[in-house]
C-alpha cells in the first residue's frame, strides 16, 4: 500500500491536538434562517454558504406533492431526469445514473442492476428531506459520487408521535404506512412501516405480456437512540424491505414462444450503529458503523416443458468509519475521516457457478474551511482510496463562496473523481425475462455469449456496437460548476449555475444486438472522452397570500469527442432509409450521447389558505425529445426515427386539513395521459388517487411555512 497516505495522516494529528487545546470562536456557520445542510460538507453547513449547487426538497413539500416514490418527487426536480432502462434510474447534470450515489441517513443504498439503482424501491412516506448535491463529491464519497450525491435522510425521533397514511390510485394500487416515536428519559424510538402493492398495467393493448408486471412492497424501519451524557450520543437503525413481483411472460427459446410463470424477490437489510462524542464545543468525533445485504432472486417455470430458470444475486457491503470535526481557529474548520469498506458479491450472472467475487477498500479525506474575510469561505477537500482492484487514486476538490452585499453570492467549485470497471461490467452475464428478455454481457463474457446465442439461432441483428467491445479501460472525470444566487426580501430568489464535467474512458451501456424475439443484448462501452456541459436556473417567487411560484430550467449539451472530430474531418454519414443515398454529416446532425435530452422545465404552483386547511398545487414538467437507439449503424444519433419524442406531464392534488390531525388529498397524475410504451414503461398514463392521513401528537404542520420552498 502506497506510505503517503500514513505520512499525511501522521503530520496532520498534532495539528488536530494542538489546535484542540485552543479557545476560539465558530465563525463559519453563516447567519440567516436557511435550511441547515449536511452532505455537501459532512458536517452542518447553512445551505446559503455552501459553495457548491445544493437542493434541498422538504418533507412538507413530498407530502403536498402526492409522491409515493422516489423516483416520481426526484423527477420534478430541476437538473435531474428519472431515465428507465434497468429500473428507473437517475441522471444528474446529463451523467449516468451509477456517477450518482444515493445514500438512506448518509450510508450508500446498494443491489444496483447495470449500474442503476431503481428508484421505485425507495418510498418516500417517511422522508424528512432529501438533500441533492449536484457535481463531483468522490473528495468525500469515493468513486460512486462523480456526477453527485443523494441524502435521504428519514424521520428521527423528534418528538411524540403516531401517524398513518392510507392511499388508493389506479390500477389497484395501494400505499398504507404507520409510524410511531417517542421519548423515554434519555432514549428516543421510531419505528416505521409500508406496504405498496399494484395489479400492473399494460400500455399496449391485447399484449400477452404486462409492461408492469403485479407487485408489492414492504419495508420496514426502527431508529434507536441514547444519549448518556451531553457529550455522548449512541444511534442504531435497522432497515429491511421485501420485494415481490409476480411474472408470467413469454419466453423465446430458440425462436419459440413459451408461456412462463414466476416470482422475483428482492430483500435488503442495513444496519446502522453510530457513537457521537464532543469532548469540547469546538471538537466532534464519530465512529460509524455500517453492513448491508441485498439478496435478489428470480425464478421462472415453463409450464409445458417443465423446465425452470433461476438467477440469483448476493451483494453485501461493511464498512468501519471514524471522522473528527475541528475548529482549528477563529476562521476555520477541519474535518478528518478514514474508513475501511469490505465488499463481496456472489451470483450466477458472473458465470454458471456461485463464485464468490470481493473487493476491499481504504481510504481517508480530509476537508478545511476557511474564512479569510467576513465574505469568503474557502473549502480544500482531498480524499485517498486504495481498492484491491486497482492503483491508490487520488480525489481533489477545492471551492469557493463569496457574499457580495446582503443579496448577492456567487460560488465556484472544481473536482476530479475517478472510477474503476466493477465486478458487473466485466463479469456480468444476466437474463431479465420479465421485462422483454433484456441480456447484459461484461465485456469479459460478451464474445463467447453472443456466440452461443448465434449457434442457438437467437440473435436477429448484430449491431456495429458489438465490434467495438474491447477491454475495459478506468474513467476519470473532471467538474466544474461556477453560479450565483440572488434573493430580493423573502419573495424573490434566483440561482444560476452553470458545470462542465469531463469524463475520459466513460462507460456506458449501449445495445449490441437484438434477439429474434425482439429482446435487447446490452454490454459495456469505453468512449474515449466526452463531455456533458449545461447551465441550471431557478426562480422562485412568493406573491399573494399562501402562494408560491417556481420555474426551474437546464440547458445541456452531450458530446463524445472522437465522434465531434470525426464529423470535422468529414468522416460520418448517414444514409436516407427511403433513397438509400449517403449523405455527410456535420455537427448539427449530431445530438449527443443518447439518452440526454437537450431540454428539461418545470413549473410548479404551491397555494394554502390562510387557516392552512387548504391547499392546492399544480406542476407541470417538460422533456425534449432525446437520442434512443442508432438504426442506421453509424454510431451516432442523427436521424428522427433514432429520437424518443419530447412530452410534457402534469400532476396536480389538493387536499383538506382538519384540526383533529385527519387530513385528505386527492390528485390525478399525467393529466396529459402521454404514454411511451418503448421508452417510457414507467409512466402508465393518467392516474388519479386518493390520500387519507392521521396525525397524533405533536401534529405535522399543515402548512407551508415562509421560509420552505416549492
Amino acid at each position: 500500500m502506497d506510505a503517503r497516505p500514513v505520512v499525511i495522516l501522521l503530520l496532520w494529528y498534532p495539528h488536530l491536538l494542538w489546535a484542540a487545546g485552543r479557545s476560539v470562536e465558530d465563525t463559519l456557520p453563516a447567519k440567516g434562517l436557511d435550511e441547515v445542510i449536511v452532505t455537501a460538507t459532512r458536517t452542518e453547513r447553512r445551505m446559503g454558504s455552501l459553495s457548491v449547487p445544493v437542493t434541498l426538497v422538504s418533507r412538507e413539500v413530498i407530502r403536498r406533492s402526492g409522491s409515493l416514490r422516489l423516483g416520481d418527487i426526484l423527477s420534478e426536480q430541476t437538473g435531474l431526469a428519472v431515465v428507465q432502462g434497468f429500473g428507473r434510474g437517475i441522471q444528474v447534470q446529463g451523467l449516468s445514473p451509477e456517477y450518482t450515489l444515493i445514500l438512506m441517513d448518509g450510508e450508500p443504498l446498494i443491489g444496483r442492476m447495470a449500474g442503476v439503482l431503481d428508484l421505485s424501491r425507495i418510498t418516500v412516506t417517511n422522508i424528512r428531506k432529501i438533500e441533492i448535491v449536484k457535481g463531483p463529491s468522490s473528495s468525500l464519497y469515493g468513486s460512486e459520487a462523480l456526477g453527485g450525491v443523494i441524502n435521504i435522510i428519514t424521520d428521527g425521533a423528534a418528538a411524540s408521535r403516531i401517524g398513518a397514511d392510507l392511499r388508493y390510485g389506479r390500477f389497484n394500487t395501494s400505499d398504507a404506512s404507520a409510524e410511531w416515536s417517542g421519548r423515554s428519559g434519555r432514549f428516543r424510538l421510531t419505528s416505521f412501516l409500508n406496504h405498496h402493492a399494484s395489479e400492473g398495467y399494460s400500455l399496449l393493448p391485447n399484449a400477452l405480456q404486462k409492461t408492469v408486471e403485479p407487485y408489492r412492497r414492504a419495508t420496514g424501519q426502527v431508529q434507536l437512540g441514547y444519549l448518556p451524557s451531553s457529550r455522548v450520543s449512541l444511534r442504531m437503525g435497522i432497515r429491511a424491505t421485501d420485494d415481490r413481483i409476480q411474472q408470467s411472460i413469454l419466453v423465446q427459446n430458440l425462436g419459440a414462444q413459451l408461456l412462463s410463470r414466476g416470482m422475483e424477490t428482492n430483500r435488503d437489510l442495513n444496519l446502522t450503529p453510530t457513537l457521537t462524542w464532543k469532548p469540547q464545543e469546538r471538537l466532534t468525533a464519530t465512529l460509524r458503523g455500517y453492513h448491508s445485504r441485498f439478496a435478489s432472486e428470480q425464478r421462472l417455470e415453463v409450464t409445458d416443458r417443465g423446465t425452470a430458470y433461476a438467477d440469483r444475486f448476493h451483494q453485501t457491503f461493511s464498512r468501519l468509519e471514524a471522522q473528527a470535526d475541528l475548529r482549528t481557529g477563529d476562521h476555520a474548520k477541519s474535518t478528518l475521516g478514514l474508513g475501511m469498506v469490505q465488499e463481496t458479491v456472489r451470483s450466477n450472472r458472473y458465470d454458471s457457478l456461485q463464485i464468490l467475487r470481493s473487493a476491499r477498500n481504504d481510504y481517508f479525506f480530509l476537508q478545511h474551511d476557511w474564512q479569510p474575510d467576513d465574505r469568503s469561505t474557502l473549502t480544500i477537500g482531498l480524499r485517498f482510496d486504495h481498492n484491491s482492484l486497482y492503483t491508490p487514486v487520488w480525489s481533489p476538490k477545492l471551492s469557493l463562496h463569496r457574499r457580495l452585499g446582503d443579496r448577492w453570492r456567487l460560488q465556484a467549485s472544481v473536482g476530479r473523481g475517478f472510477k474503476a470497471p466493477d465486478f458487473r461490467q466485466l463479469y456480468l452475464n444476466y437474463t431479465n425475462l420479465a421485462a422483454g428478455g433484456y441480456m447484459v454481457f461484461g465485456t469479459q463474457v460478451a464474445a463467447s455469449e453472443m456466440r452461443r446465442l448465434k449457434e442457438g439461432g437467437q440473435i436477429a441483428q448484430v449491431l456495429p456496437t458489438f465490434d467495438q467491445l474491447t477491454t475495459l479501460r478506468p474513467e476519470t472525470s473532471t467538474g466544474i460548476n461556477a453560479g450565483t444566487q440572488f434573493a430580493a426580501a423573502k419573495s424573490f430568489t434566483w440561482k444560476l449555475n452553470a458545470f462542465r464535467n469531463e469524463i475520459g474512458n466513460l462507460i456506458m451501456t449501449d445495445i449490441i444486438a437484438f434477439r429474434t424475439g425482439g429482446g435487447q443484448v446490452f454490454s459495456y462501452l469505453n468512449v474515449k472522452s466526452a463531455f456533458t456541459q449545461g447551465i441550471e436556473s431557478d426562480v422562485e417567487w412568493s406573491g399573494f397570500t399562501g402562494l408560491r411560484l417556481s420555474l426551474g430550467y437546464q440547458l445541456l449539451q452531450t458530446a463524445d469527442k472522437s465522434v465531434m472530430r470525426d464529423i470535422r474531418a468529414g468522416k460520418v454519414f448517414a444514409r436516407d432509409p427511403a433513397t438509400g443515398l449517403s449523405q455527410r454529416l456535420d455537427r448539427r446532425d449530431y445530438a449527443g450521447l443518447p439518452g440526454r435530452s437537450r431540454h428539461m422545465a418545470n413549473l410548479k404552483a404551491f397555494w394554502e389558505s390562510t387557516d392552512g386547511k387548504w391547499n392546492v398545487n399544480i406542476r407541470m414538467l417538460y422533456r425534449s425529445r432525446w437520442g434512443s437507439s442508432d438504426r442506421d449503424g453509424n454510431g451516432i444519433i442523427n436521424r428522427p426515427d433514432e429520437f424518443a419524442k419530447g412530452y410534457l406531464q402534469v400532476n396536480a392534488s389538493a387536499g383538506l386539513t382538519w384540526k383533529q390531525g385527519i387530513s385528505l388529498q386527492g390528485g390525478i397524475d399525467n393529466l396529459t395521459n402521454y404514454r411511451d410504451p418503448l421508452n417510457l414503461p414507467g409512466l402508465p398514463g393518467i392516474n388519479p388517487f386518493i390520500t387519507l392521513s392521521w396525525t397524533w401528537g405533536q401534529a405535522f404542520k399543515s402548512t407551508i411555512t415562509k421560509n420552505q420552498k416549492p
